[in-house]
């Protein structure tokens, strides 16, 4: 008698998705693909559903979505989500990896804060890489209208800092 082959356990469980989903809200990823022989998950944040191709199981799709969507389709084509709004303004971007400091030493004020109007050489931040302190200059005319990082939090290269209406 022939003795039936064991199916090996997909690498997309659905712990797996969990743990991509975990990942992805870590370190703000809009969009996963993987693929592995003929499986393949695909996991977008946002409106957009949860593609996923193959052996999966059908539970799978409605455990992996990160926002409240429209269940997921299997190889399908839905149609496109209306774009989010763009939010008005130019922003002010960390030129380095480092920690963002909003102010030039602690308890000291905050170099802007919103609201305030800047010129191009104003100092809004510094960015701490390697015990080297970068003075971060706004670059550009106008009002604060959002500071996008918390103080002393970690920043990376192009980072959005400030949200800045051009005057």
């Amino acid at each position: 008698m022939a003795k039936e082959k064991e199916p090996s356990q997909s690498v997309f469980d659905i712990n797996t998705v969990r743990q991509l989903i975990e990942l992805m809200r870590e370190h703000e990823l809009s969009e996963i693909d993987l693929r592995e022989v003929d499986q393949r998950i695909r996991l977008r944040r946002g409106n957009e559903p949860v593609i996923i191709q193959g052996g999966m199981a059908a539970a799978a799709p409605t455990m992996a979505v990160a926002n409240p969507a429209p269940a997921a389709a299997v190889a399908s084509n839905p149609p496109a989500p209306a774009a989010p709004p763009v939010p008005e303004g130019v922003l002010i971007r960390s030129p380095t990896i480092g920690t963002f400091y909003a102010s030039s030493k602690p308890g000291a004020p905050p170099f802007v804060k919103v609201g305030d109007v800047v010129s191009p050489e104003t100092i809004v931040c510094v960015v701490e890489a390697m015990k080297m302190f970068n003075e971060i200059q706004s670059g550009v005319s106008g009002k604060i209208v959002e500071i996008l990082v918390k103080n002393e939090e970690p920043v990376d290269n192009n980072k959005p800092l400030f949200r800045v209406i051009p005057s």
